[in-house]
């Protein structure tokens, strides 16, 4: 069984485990802020979703929201095929998938709830520090296969890791990058992005393809209590975000530009930094059920204040520049 037939089969396991769940709490009434549902998410974005959750279950004790974390292929099966009303992934539904939905009597929402970037992790040992988009896409074939190809470097053959192939990041860097041609012999898949991280801190060759999210969060709340956290979110606080020790976060240029940024919210938003990629939640959810009322909390004030609190861009808060000394 290959890397997609068990995505598929999890999420289908998944729908029965959550139909037995709700069968054993039915004295729980399905309301937008009480019963049982679930959410298939594509996995780079775990950690944005398992906060909203937990901000969502905090506030609605009788709430229970169960996530899946899969690739992006499965969670538009998963929708698709009625085992979730909710999913998170970089694309809006296409017209085939829509007319399928609306044939089965199924209306369902979308909304842009953020604006992802996908950022390139490396050693500490990696001097490094700046990339083209070009180099990017000249790594990815196999063109640049040596650190020393960039500029004078000992470290070696490169070595880049993502998730799996069928992860978002991977189509992205794909479908913007690659015209067609294949991933070099160099290029590994290493299962989660969590596994992303970590190979990146043993290998110093290393280089890795991440979700933006895996790797920054907002200072201000990182040692905060759940309490403290939930009680900032009705606060006009500044995100000061910054990026996970252990890497290095590579900036990337745009081959006509000397300048390279890091993917920073400000940069992200105004597209300094080139990788970047909407996040779109989609619900077949109907009016007045618990999936309706998790797809509006996420799409509220609140829960794009927690989107921003992970360091990516949200889509409906402005964001704010801090200059850090």
């Amino acid at each position: 069984m290959n890397l997609f037939t068990k995505s598929v089969a999890a999420v289908a396991a998944l729908s029965l485990v959550a139909s037995a769940c709700s069968h054993r709490k039915g004295q729980v009434a399905d309301t937008t802020t009480s019963g049982l549902t679930t959410v298939v998410c594509d996995a780079s974005f775990e950690n944005i979703i398992n906060q909203e959750i937990e901000v969502f279950e905090y506030t609605y004790k009788d709430a229970n929201v169960i996530p899946y974390y899969t690739n992006e292929r499965a969670c538009i099966d998963s929708l698709l095929e009625f085992k979730t009303r909710t999913i998170v992934v970089t694309r809006e539904l296409n017209k085939q998938d829509q007319d399928f939905l609306r044939a089965n009597g199924r209306n369902y929402r979308c909304q842009r709830i953020a604006v992802d970037a996908i950022a390139l992790i490396t050693n500490p040992a990696n001097d490094i520090d700046v990339l083209s988009k070009s180099e990017v896409a000249q790594i990815l074939t196999g063109e640049i296969s040596d650190w020393g190809q960039i500029e004078p470097s000992k470290l070696g053959k490169i070595q880049v890791v993502f998730e799996d192939n069928g992860a978002s990041t991977v189509q992205y860097m794909r479908d913007s990058l690659m015209n067609g041609r294949p991933f070099a012999e160099n290029v590994h898949a290493q299962g989660s992005s969590q596994k992303v991280f970590e190979a990146v801190q043993q290998n110093k060759n290393a280089l890795g393809i991440i979700g933006v999210s895996w790797i920054s969060a907002d200072m201000a709340t990182r040692e905060m209590t759940k309490e403290e956290r939930i009680a900032a979110l009705e606060q006009q606080t500044t995100t000061q975000t910054s990026f996970s020790e252990g890497v290095n976060v590579l900036k990337i240029r745009y081959d006509n530009d000397p300048v390279g940024h890091q993917p920073y919210q400000a940069y992200i938003d105004d597209g300094s930094y080139p990788f970047f990629r909407s996040v779109y939640m989609i619900s077949s959810g109907a009016n007045g059920s618990l999936s309706h009322g998790f797809f509006t909390f996420v799409t509220s004030v609140i829960g794009q204040k927690i989107i921003q609190q992970t360091g990516i861009m949200p889509a409906a808060i402005q964001p704010r520049i801090v200059e850090l000394i």
